[in-house]
């Protein structure tokens, strides 16, 4: 029998904080992405290696996106769900909105960057011809402790 979707999201966050976590080893800020299909199985992951690889559009969600995509061979992520530890910013939620991703899930708000409902709402615009499922605030607390903690000591 399938996990309610509650546990799903829950256990996807906690693999999504472990890719936050090493995300940490290269000095780059704990975000992490995981993708699952319907029965909950990890698709991609990814962490945030803007530092790592001296990328800015190496966000831990685009990541996810490009080896998704590089596995299926195909851009279409029409039958997945992105699970990622913070809000995601305009440009992944371009990223996001592009892929056809149907659900994002995600732990803590960014209230500088995030384009998911608090500063802007990309994903659910009406005016775009696809909007996103976003479940918010899964595992909140620990999301934002990992990203605070980083903050406080640099």
């Amino acid at each position: 029998m399938p996990l309610p979707a509650a546990d799903r999201h829950h256990s996807a966050m906690t693999l999504a904080l472990a890719e936050a976590r090493a995300a940490l080893q290269t000095g780059d800020v704990p975000v992490g992405a995981v993708i699952v299909d319907a029965a909950g199985e990890v698709v991609a992951h990814g962490r945030n290696a803007r530092e790592a690889r001296s990328d800015p559009t190496a966000h831990a969600e685009l990541e996810a996106i490009r080896q998704a995509t590089a596995s299926r061979g195909q851009w279409r992520l029409d039958d997945v769900t992105l699970v990622v530890t913070l809000e995601p910013c305009v440009m992944c939620a371009g990223a996001i909105l592009a892929a056809r991703i149907p659900t994002v899930v995600f732990g803590a708000w960014d209230d500088k960057a995030g384009a998911a409902g608090s500063i802007h709402d990309l994903l659910r615009d009406r005016r775009l011809t696809h909007r996103v499922e976003v479940i918010a605030g899964v595992d909140a607390e620990a999301c934002g402790q990992l990203l605070t903690g980083f903050f406080r000591e640099r």
